[in-house]
């Protein structure tokens, strides 16, 4: 069963512009992860400092191995994480 994850993201507004490149690049890898069926980039139309991400995996196993790769410790964990002053992440089965 397909595994999905919504990550909804804000930053300081200084910071906008990288983060979004961050998550733009980021799109860019995991689009081509084997286990990867979706990566979604939203950008808030009333906050140009949050993000939110909406993506699916084949399944778990996927997803783990999506965050074990070398371009989500660089873009997710090395530049947009530290940046960050709100995060939520939710996670299920597509039905």
């Amino acid at each position: 069963m397909p595994y999905a994850v919504v990550a909804r993201y804000r930053c300081e507004p200084g910071d906008a512009e990288l983060v979004r490149g961050a998550l733009l690049e980021m799109r860019a890898h995991t689009l081509r992860e084997p286990g990867n069926l979706l990566y979604i980039v939203h950008a808030d139309t009333s906050d140009s400092a949050a993000f939110t991400l909406y993506e699916q995996y084949v399944d778990r196993a996927a997803f783990d191995a999506h965050t074990q790769a070398p371009h989500f410790a660089e873009h997710i964990l090395g530049t947009v994480r530290p940046r960050l002053v709100e995060r939520s992440v939710s996670f299920g089965e597509v039905l």
